[in-house]
């Protein structure tokens, strides 16, 4: 290895220690995992997943290596690595760092491929080393923020990331072209959707699951909800349990913290912070205005 990789790393493996996971949050097709890395030398074998890794601490010197290719360089913040489903990496960090590392299951990828009008069965992504891809950059820091928040916005909004995320490794790093998704829900369907929603807020509702309610694919689901309602679904969630949490205030019954767990929030204060982006009001002003 010492032709390509920093000498005197290369009998110093690479520890890893989890910060941040998505381990128990029931994400369907994909997980992630935010680690503190400590340089090193590590080396995988081929991955079940396609694995999308990105530096989000401080810069250091790395080198990596997958299916002969070999990338040298200073990474920075938001610098990504792509290593697809049956390929293995090697890196070799000079120093220590933070990254989020996504894998993404062949079956997600393969949904988003047939919903896309492609064929999963010629689909192949290649191994792309030291990118700088705007597009995935923005769903990792998406994620790592999910991730890291006290009150997560929800398996819901981490599931449409998650299928963004595997709809541009199809656009940008599979070869085809895609196909747009014609019609729209029709109000019946909609009205299901609205009416599951509004009858689940407590719930941590899944993409998969409304969209099986509207009997469209998960990809298309996404689309064709913001096109009738306006809002991404998983905004659409959250400005109707503030509009549920504001109808139990102004009912004055119940104290505050249990509205909030009625209503389908973490807690007292996310129901505050997310009445105060939706609404503009806070639940105190609400109860006072009675």
């Amino acid at each position: 290895m010492a032709e390509w990789s920093f000498a005197r790393y290369d009998d110093k493996p690479m520890r890893m220690v989890v910060r941040k996971s998505s381990r128990d949050r029931l994400w369907t097709g994909f997980d992630a995992t935010l680690y503190d890395a400590f340089g090193g030398y590590i080396e995988t074998p081929p991955f079940a997943k396609h694995n999308i890794s990105m530096l989000v601490g401080v810069p250091l010197r790395t080198a990596c290596r997958c299916d002969g290719a070999v990338s040298r360089r200073l990474q920075i913040p938001g610098d990504i690595d792509i290593i697809p489903a049956g390929f293995s990496g090697a890196w070799v960090d000079e120093g220590s760092s933070s990254f989020l590392i996504v894998n993404v299951s062949r079956s997600l990828v393969r949904m988003a491929a047939e919903e896309m009008g492609l064929n999963p069965e010629r689909i192949s992504i290649a191994p792309q080393l030291s990118l700088r891809d705007p597009q995935i950059a923005h769903v990792m820091w998406a994620l790592k923020a999910e991730l890291e928040t006290p009150a997560p916005i929800g398996r819901l909004y981490a599931e449409s990331l998650g299928m963004a995320l595997a709809a541009q490794l199809l656009r940008r790093y599979a070869p085809a072209v895609s196909r747009r998704a014609a019609g729209g829900l029709s109000k019946p369907r909609l009205q299901r959707v609205t009416d599951y929603i509004r009858g689940h807020l407590t719930q941590d509702l899944a993409l998969a699951e409304l969209a099986e309610i509207a009997n469209v694919s998960p990809s298309h689901f996404k689309a064709l909800f913001k096109q009738a309602v306006g809002l991404p679904v998983h905004q659409y969630v959250i400005r109707s349990r503030v509009e549920f949490a504001i109808d139990l205030l102004r009912d004055g019954k119940l104290p505050l913290s249990d509205v909030a767990l009625q209503a389908g929030f973490a807690n007292q204060s996310h129901m505050a912070r997310c009445m105060r982006r939706v609404a503009g009001v806070t639940p105190g002003a609400v109860r006072d205005a009675l």
